[in-house]
């Protein structure tokens, strides 16, 4: 049960757009090009979510590798190139985000450039004229809860009326830290695989209407059925 949610928190990729798959294939192929080998759950567990300073981390922690920027390039250039041509918004948010009763913004660890580019592939740009926030306005990323905290005062919500809606480990983690509502969305093609734990999760938009009627405007029934 949400209580009096004043603001909605969309995370971006993997949750506004299904682009989490197309990320790890092109980090996959990046790694794989210096003899490493990124998994589906290490992606998931290590990469979702975070920064590239955080990624990179990870690499060198985890792979001995240092990422250099011929590597970095090469991942941009790829994920530009994949986002053009196979990227998509998530099946039934731009219904979802037409029939919200109640303020919503993004807010992604992602670059400005790269969310901007992101939004414009998939035609969600006009939804979200100003209302992005991004890693590079808050001195830390998640999983701390700073952008969060960010968006939330610039829209003039307070922490415990905001429902943040996200689906990296990272993200989930900086939502509460911020005192803030949570759902994990697992409808992105990365975390199709995971239940419904304990009502704190939802698999699809549609999902979502049926469950929170009370957040969306001038709908009939049947659209929540």
């Amino acid at each position: 049960m949400l209580a009096d949610v004043q603001l909605i928190i969309f995370d971006c990729d993997g949750v506004l757009i299904d682009s989490e798959v197309l990320s790890m294939r092109m980090w996959q192929q990046v790694l794989k090009e210096r003899g490493a080998n990124l998994t589906p759950a290490y992606f998931v567990d290590e990469f979702l979510g975070k920064s590239v300073q955080i990624v990179e981390q990870c690499v060198a922690r985890d792979f001995g590798i240092t990422l250099t920027a011929d590597d970095l390039a090469r991942f941009h250039h790829r994920l530009v190139a994949s986002f053009a041509a196979h990227l998509k918004p998530t099946e039934g948010i731009v219904s979802l985000l037409q029939q919200l009763s109640v303020p919503y913004c993004l807010a992604t660890s992602s670059s400005s450039e790269r969310t901007s580019q992101a939004l414009s592939c998939t035609s969600l740009a006009p939804y979200f004229p100003q209302h992005r926030f991004t890693r590079s306005q808050v001195t830390r990323g998640k999983p701390a809860p700073d952008l969060f905290l960010y968006a939330a005062e610039a829209m003039g919500a307070a922490p415990a009326n905001c429902l943040v809606i996200e689906d990296s480990p990272a993200g989930l983690e900086a939502a509460h830290a911020a005192g803030m509502q949570v759902l994990r969305f697992t409808g992105g093609s990365h975390l199709q695989y995971l239940d419904d734990l304990n009502g704190t999760s939802i698999s699809s938009w549609q999902a979502f209407k049926t469950r929170f009627p009370e957040l969306l405007k001038n709908i009939d029934m049947k659209d929540t059925e």
